[in-house]
């Protein structure tokens, strides 16, 4: 029975893969967010489902994740928790305008401070301390959802600079990881522009987290140690760095 952690699993994304990965029989899912996640709805499903609330920029809230799976080999990691990065005053404001929310002239520190915890330290804490379950289990992977908008050589728009610097930051940390642990595979994804509480609003062109999902659930299945390190869409096509 594989074991699967699924960070983020009460929303968006990561309640996507869980909606998914809890319909297998063999699979032993492992659900974990900063808000309670409601398993009742579960309890119909074929998985065996647990869930924990960590906070991934609260350092004790992780170590008492990683005691309670110290024992636990990790099979999967879908990493899946992100802030889009915006001026809280200004999406107050015009949350029908998410470009409104990052650009140069409203872009602050708090927000520039509090993207970098949550995207890239948090992850960074977070796998890291996952390691000794990621090494139990015979070739374990650890999938992060990153963003095309954390490419250097993407970027021909420009704003954005709270989430397009931490999503690079991040993709670096995970690139080090994949040289630091060959063990195990770290692949990088984007998975869309997908509709999820990232943002306050819908934005044009935003797919449903489920659609995201289904597209990249077979790619998962199918990454492996010629993989780790590397940056792909949802349709498993190279993004460059």
């Amino acid at each position: 029975m594989p074991t699967i952690l699924i960070s983020g699993a009460a929303s968006g994304l990561g309640r996507a893969f869980l909606d998914s990965y809890s319909n297998d029989g063999s699979n032993n899912v492992i659900a974990i967010d900063r808000q309670p996640i409601e398993l009742s709805v579960y309890q119909n499903h074929a998985a065996t489902i647990q869930s924990h609330i960590v906070d991934v920029t609260d350092e004790r809230s992780i170590n008492h994740l990683t005691a309670m799976l110290s024992d636990t080999p990790i099979d999967l990691f879908i990493h899946s928790v992100g802030v889009r990065g915006l001026v809280p005053a200004i999406e107050d404001v015009q949350p029908e305008s998410v470009a409104a929310a990052e650009t140069l002239e409203v872009m602050d520190l708090s927000t520039l401070m509090h993207t970098f915890q949550v995207n890239a330290a948090g992850t960074f804490l977070l796998i890291r301390a996952l390691l000794p379950s990621l090494r139990r289990a015979n070739a374990a992977k650890v999938i992060i959802m990153s963003s095309r908008m954390g490419s250097v050589g993407h970027n021909t728009t420009g704003s954005a600079y709270a989430y397009r610097a931490s999503k690079a930051a991040l993709n670096a940390m995970v690139k080090s990881f994949s040289i630091d642990v060959p063990e195990v595979v770290f692949v990088l994804c984007h998975p869309g522009r997908v509709e999820s509480r990232l943002v306050k609003y819908k934005e044009d062109g935003a797919i449903s987290a489920q659609e995201s999902v289904s597209g990249l659930l077979p790619l998962v299945e199918s990454w492996n140690k010629d993989d780790s390190g590397h940056f792909y869409d949802r349709f498993g096509q190279p993004i460059v760095w």
